[in-house]
């Protein structure tokens, strides 16, 4: 009866108890197989540990993998959620949130891998990844997804190199673009952020999925594919209702919330590089996340990575690129961010409650870019939300600043739609909300009607 207490108004969590559901068939296929691509990574680079640690360092491969094939089937047999056992600065917040769910459970049962809510059971798997080489030093500080990010990277040149050269194209005539031209350039870089957004090596279980195209070539291609595009609204809310440019920059700060390492972040400095030069933001602060996370999520070392690696390049638009980020993140115009919240299982809807300073971090921003699927379930909660439901409804009470979600579908959970929308495209292809193959561009201010 208690979850029916707490959920009172409000959907019931997505969840793998729902056998054939997205979120049963990833806890059973695809994230026993992201566990074994770690345990054989780990493995791969015992060498390397005995060469800098010498025999402690293979001790520690060892007790790692033994972690985690544990684990993996802990999740194949849906035993109870596990606290954890590190000393991390948010192994106390993951306990209590343990606590939380086992009050969501029917009939006093313990959380477990598939009968507890996805959205939780995922973060956590991650989070256990963290914990297996935490608790085994040396090796504690081991990057298990750095290999994967890096040839998705490398992969990806051809499409960097095309977006690099457009971008320093734009560049020399940046001050000369109507406010026609200006609008036209920020939606093209917007469209380019937003499908960067399906290289996710957690969708695709770590295969390759780089970008291999222009980018900007496939945009008209793909503006079918755009269910909900409020890009002209999010457009009002950056110039409030201003021209950008002429005589005057505007002094607005935008924030981004990561996603991707590898080529989505790449569009996304790009989409960054053009808001500070048209004068659409004078600030422009990154968050990402704190621990390697759901496989090619950025951290604070892939942020300076990619960057020196673009001004590394033996391409001139790339290396110019390049020169002009770092030269952002040396005058403070940019800015990298991490914060635990962002790699616990709440929803977003939780944050000032849970995580009051970086709400506040959040509310000094003028506009926030949500990217991926990842942060569009939190922002909606991975709740079992009807189509038409509002954007609002679902962020449940979630408005730190005007918001928008950039993000390509790869989870069942879609609110905002029109009416029959959701069921004109269930007849004509299932598995729209998880193939990667929509997007959606959806923004909601704090004083927008409800």
């Amino acid at each position: 009866m208690a979850n029916l207490v707490v959920l009172r108004g409000v959907p019931e969590s997505l969840s793998a108890k729902y056998v054939g559901s997205f979120a049963y068939l990833t806890i059973r296929d695809r994230l026993p197989t992201i566990l074994t691509k770690v345990i054989d990574t780990i493995h791969r680079n015992k060498d390397k540990f005995f060469e800098e640690h010498g025999e402690e360092g293979v001790q520690a491969e060892k007790r790692a993998i033994s972690f985690l094939s544990k684990l993996r089937n802990e999740l194949q047999t849906d035993k109870p959620v596990l606290a954890l056992t590190d000393d991390v600065v948010d192994t106390d917040m993951w306990n209590q949130y343990l606590l939380r769910q086992q009050v969501l459970m029917e009939e006093n049962e313990p959380p477990s891998w598939f009968k507890s809510s996805w959205l939780y059971v995922e973060c956590y798997m991650y989070r256990r990844i963290q914990e297996s080489v935490r608790l085994n030093p040396p090796i504690c500080d081991f990057d298990v997804f750095k290999e994967a990010k890096t040839q998705s990277f490398f992969e990806s040149q051809q499409a960097i190199m095309a977006i690099c050269t457009y971008l320093q194209g734009l560049m020399k005539n940046m001050d000369d673009l109507s406010e026609t031209q200006l609008l036209d350039q920020f939606l093209k870089l917007l469209q380019v952020s937003l499908w960067g957004n399906k290289c996710d090596l957690s969708i695709s279980a770590g295969q390759d999925n780089s970008q291999k195209a222009s980018p900007i070539d496939s945009l008209e291609d793909l503006k079918p594919f755009i269910l909900v595009d409020d890009s002209n609204l999010v457009w009002s809310a950056l110039t409030n209702g201003k021209i950008p440019g002429g005589p005057w920059k505007l002094q607005g700060r935008v924030d981004i919330v990561l996603d991707n390492a590898g080529f989505e972040l790449v569009t996304d400095l790009v989409f960054a590089d053009f808001l500070v030069s048209s004068g659409l933001a004078s600030q422009v602060h990154f968050h990402g996340k704190s621990m390697p996370w759901f496989v090619s999520d950025t951290t604070r070392e892939d942020f300076i990575w990619t960057i020196r690696q673009t001004l590394a390049a033996n391409h001139r638009w790339m290396s110019k690129s390049g020169a002009k980020w770092q030269h952002y993140v040396k005058d403070g115009t940019w800015s990298y961010h991490d914060h635990p919240f962002w790699t616990l299982p709440h929803e977003f809807c939780d944050m000032a409650a849970d995580a009051p300073d970086l709400y506040a971090t959040l509310q000094k921003a003028d506009f926030i870019f949500f990217k991926g699927d990842l942060n569009y379930r939190k922002l909606t909660s991975d709740r079992h939300w009807a189509h038409t439901e509002p954007f609002e409804k679902a962020l449940r009470g979630f408005h730190p600043a005007p918001l928008c979600s950039l993000r390509t579908l790869k989870a069942n959970v879609q609110v905002g739609l029109q009416p029959g929308q959701g069921e004109d495209l269930t007849a004509r292809e299932p598995g729209w909300m998880t193939s990667g193959k929509y997007a959606v561009v959806q923004f909601s201010s704090p004083h927008r009607e409800q």
